[in-house]
């Protein structure tokens, strides 16, 4: 089921095709939003068209390279975050200009698409012939979108949608937060070390009471088990330590052993009475 990455000493890989360009078909646009966007069906939270003509425009500075962009503020509301911000917590009366210099422009770039269209690239698509959702995959074309991100807090590269998950967490946005961890489940071909470093963020940027994102990488270590046990990745992540993730996943793999011996030692049939 996973292969080795040719030519790497200490970090497999499972098998992946990957996209050549991170963002050059990403269907949202940073600097400026139009008024006339195609927006999501209005619901009771949902502005309608006509107040979104009339709304104020605010200017959002992100990132350590200050990068623009902007967004209707009637939609930036439907975050609390970003509601306090509108009221002049974090902004200037005069100006509209919030300033985000810690998040990550690719991020929030996703971000504010979901708020505009109700998810973000790529996109959840159902595939009607298997009955199941799947991820798009461009014009067409074969393979798997980027998956990955650079992330300047950790100074490497972690699961986009792991860090949209946490973003989400942060501005109040639920329906964000359920999206983003649908399609963490149909990501693949990515390798240990950033499984484990996502992992180790996930941990870091959630709360205790949130279980959801931190059972999906206990999950996905213990199904990669076999690859993990022979890239040592996870032998120098332990001997680092000072992570919840190892205890969790140690009862996590207790309990997945007491499940296996359960059945092994369960009554099949009486057939054989």
């Amino acid at each position: 089921m996973f292969s080795r990455k040719p030519n790497a000493s200490q970090s497999e890989s499972f098998s992946k095709t990957r996209r050549s360009s991170r963002s050059a078909k990403s269907s949202f646009r940073e600097h400026a939003v139009s008024k006339n966007r195609t927006r999501r069906p209005p619901t009771d939270d949902t502005p309608s068209p006509a107040s979104t003509l009339t709304a104020s425009i605010i200017t959002l500075v992100v990132g350590r390279e200050q990068r623009l962009f902007a967004a209707h503020e009637d939609v930036l509301c439907h975050s609390p975050f970003f509601q306090a911000a509108c009221r002049g917590q974090f902004m200037g009366a005069s100006n509209k200009r919030i300033s985000l210099p810690d998040e990550e422009p690719e991020i929030f770039s996703s971000v504010l698409e979901y708020l505009y269209k109700g998810d973000y690239y790529p996109r959840l698509v159902h595939n009607k012939r298997r009955n199941s959702w799947e991820l798009e995959t461009g014009d067409g074309g074969s393979g798997s979108p980027e998956s990955t991100v650079y992330h300047h807090g950790v100074d490497g590269e972690l699961l986009k949608d792991t860090v949209i998950y946490c973003t989400a967490q942060k501005y109040g946005l639920e329906e964000l937060k359920r999206v983003s961890l649908r399609k963490q489940g149909l990501q693949s071909g990515i390798q240990c070390s950033t499984i484990l470093s996502s992992a180790r963020y996930a941990y870091a940027n959630t709360p205790d009471t949130d279980s959801k994102l931190r059972a999906h990488y206990l999950a996905l270590i213990i199904r990669s088990r076999g690859t993990f046990k022979r890239s040592g990745t996870m032998q120098l992540e332990m001997q680092a330590g000072g992570s919840q993730l190892f205890f969790d996943l140690f009862v996590a793999l207790c309990n997945h052993v007491d499940d296996v011996a359960s059945i092994a030692s369960s009554p099949r049939s009486l057939r054989h009475h």
